[in-house]
């Protein structure tokens, strides 16, 4: 790969588009161009994509040559195929949301504000541990209440 940008791979990094395996990418255009990088996981995939169907390649070479395993290429070529570009970006990990405070907890909180607004999050914690055997932290409760508000 040419020359690094550093300011680039933290862009890449804060969006989650970052290809750590960026070293296993070893396609010509890859090895010898200053638009191709191989630390831009989107391109990656979509150049990787576009090597099979266009080129002609096979599936297993082009998987290689861009440091992924067959398995993984029919999965990024899937989720192309329901998504465009889109579906090239990879998925948030870890919870998409809060898990234990769901609308039954969300409506106790509620009802126990509106009974008592002076009420905090520890003291509703305790309460909501009480009522549903549920321990949720006193900042989980801030934010899914400051989520409620906007």
């Amino acid at each position: 790969m040419k020359g690094r940008n550093e300011k680039k791979e933290k862009k890449l990094a804060e969006s989650g588009t970052l290809n750590r395996n960026a070293a296993k990418v070893t396609d010509e255009l890859f090895l010898n161009s200053e638009f191709f990088d191989g630390f831009d996981l989107l391109q990656v995939k979509y150049e990787m994509l576009r090597r099979v169907e266009e080129d002609g390649r096979s599936v297993s070479q082009v998987a290689k040559d861009f440091g992924f395993s067959r398995r993984h290429f029919y999965e990024v070529q899937k989720q192309f195929k329901y998504a465009g570009l889109t579906g090239l970006t990879p998925e948030r990990r870890g919870p998409k949301g809060a898990h234990k405070i769901d609308d039954e907890v969300m409506a106790f909180l509620s009802d126990s504000l509106q009974d008592n607004p002076a009420l905090k999050a520890p003291a509703l914690s305790l309460m909501v541990e009480k009522q549903f055997c549920l321990k949720v932290h006193p900042r989980s409760i801030e934010r899914a209440l400051d989520r409620k508000k906007k």
